[in-house]
């Protein structure tokens, strides 16, 4: 199989790569690609020997691609080679790792080309979920879960019709237990500081305020076909459990493992094999306590609000998302307090009538009108 990774340099594009690594009779690098992160990039096309490697934002450099070429990997330029890779012929599959609506159009191109995409972007449904369906089912492409949670339910999923619901985990993040009086205090490293996964910083702020659990929720609403008041969320805080199904019997299905990015990984990129991962045998006898609670939705407003864009539908979840992206990234170079991102998402959701997400104009302008409402907030709350 020939794999495309986008977001190499990230860490669901390390774990990815040390999957693949491990069964190298199975999986070739097709293409690898990064950023702006050249040195880091070059270094695993030394590594992988891909065929393609691309720095989507970096301008054409002649030098950069000499040293490419010298590592054996042809090196492309620009967003649009993002698309040209995904979609190529030579690729059977995409792990889909950019973070964020950046990752939203190489998504759609490997989905429009009948890819396996291994989706770990969950901004791509949030945003144009139904768009990247309707392309799925015309194109034969798979969409496999990649994120721990729904590659669980996706574990566990099997007859759709006799499914009550589902039940995504969340750890609850660094700040599960801290004061609220204390929440405006926290700092961006505090914040990045998750008890029990290494991830970028921007998922870990997520994490933080659960927003990435909302986000989830919308993204489960699509790859599952499932109203919004058949997913739930319960905090978990040992990450043991990464999700489970229930059935109208009664009977309730879980998947356990430690909390190691490479097993989803191997299940999406293998399946409907199973393959060695590389990740720690989950020790039962070894865990003192499995527990569950349910969210307390004064120190997580973030989550209720995702659950009110994916009840209005439409563009609503796409605003919900870049406003999310833009009061993150304020918070994360300090010119926002932790507890006005959801200030600034409730705000720009407020401001943005609803419309149609049928097609991919529609979604980036509504991205771009919330963009445009939440950095004036951010700088309005800046000037008082």
């Amino acid at each position: 199989m020939n794999l495309a990774v986008l977001g190499a340099t990230g860490s669901i594009g390390a774990s990815t790569l040390d999957v693949a690594a491990a069964h190298r009779g199975r999986f070739r690098v097709f293409a690898l690609t990064a950023h702006a992160s050249a040195d880091a990039l070059l270094e695993l096309c030394r590594s992988h020997r891909p065929r393609y490697a691309v720095l989507s934002g970096v301008s054409e450099n002649a030098a950069l691609e000499r040293k490419f070429k010298e590592a054996g990997s042809e090196l492309l330029f620009g967003r649009a080679a993002l698309e040209r890779v995904a979609s190529d012929a030579g690729c059977d599959a995409v792990m889909a790792g950019i973070v964020g609506a950046a990752g939203l159009a190489s998504t759609l191109a490997a989905a429009r080309a009948g890819k396996r995409v291994l989706l770990a972007n969950k901004e791509a449904l949030v945003m144009a979920g139904a768009l990247v369906m309707r392309m799925a089912r015309e194109s034969g492409a798979q969409l496999l879960p990649v994120d721990s949670e729904h590659n669980a339910v996706f574990q566990c999923f099997s007859d759709r019709r006799t499914v009550l619901k589902i039940i995504l985990t969340a750890s609850g993040g660094p700040f599960r237990s801290l004061p609220l009086e204390k929440l405006a205090a926290v700092t961006p490293d505090q914040a990045c500081a998750h008890p029990n996964w290494v991830m970028g910083r921007k998922i870990s702020v997520d994490s933080a305020t659960m927003m990435n659990k909302g986000l989830e929720v919308i993204e489960a609403r699509w790859l599952f076909d499932l109203a919004p008041e058949r997913i739930e969320v319960v905090i978990h805080p040992q990450s043991i459990v990464h999700s489970l199904v229930e059935y109208v019997d009664g009977s309730v299905i879980a998947q356990l493992s430690n909390p190691d990015m490479r097993v989803p990984i191997a299940y999406a990129l293998a399946h409907p094999d199973r393959i060695a991962s590389g990740a720690r045998a989950l020790d039962l006898a070894a865990m003192k306590s499995l527990s569950f609670e349910r969210p307390d939705h004064e120190r997580f407003p973030c989550l209720q609000l995702a659950y009110a864009a994916l009840r209005a539908g439409g563009t609503a979840p796409t605003v919900l998302n870049a406003a999310n992206e833009i009061a993150v990234e304020a918070f994360l170079a300090g010119r926002l307090p932790f507890t006005s991102i959801a200030r600034v998402i409730a705000e720009t959701l407020e401001s943005i009538p609803g419309s149609d997400a049928g097609n991919l104009d529609a979604v980036m302008q509504a991205d771009a009108a919330a963009r445009r409402k939440a950095g004036e907030r951010i700088l309005r709350g800046q000037a008082a």
